[in-house]
């Protein structure tokens, strides 16, 4: 390996919003928010919408998905492009 070239990985605390969990892992990502952990070091804070803790592949449960909504919603919100009649 060709030294100076990698980031520098460091602890790193990921939060998880959706299942409010925290893990402590090493990563390259920075942060400017800090979190005091469990062993009594501050260490840079992460969040993320989604980890293993809350996705349904991860958890075995299955969210419904309107899909219907979403489509009335992309319409309200951008329109319908008219198309064309023969």
């Amino acid at each position: 390996m060709r030294p100076f070239i990698h980031p520098e990985s460091r602890p790193v605390v990921f939060r998880d919003r959706a299942a409010d969990v925290a893990f402590l892992t090493r990563s390259t990502a920075r942060s400017s928010r800090t979190i005091e952990w469990e062993d009594g070091n501050t260490y840079p804070l992460i969040d993320v919408e989604i980890s293993s803790a809350s996705h349904p592949f991860h958890t075995g449960n299955s969210r419904v998905v309107d899909t219907a909504g979403r489509v009335e919603r992309f319409e309200r919100r951008y329109g319908r492009a008219a198309a064309p009649r023969h």
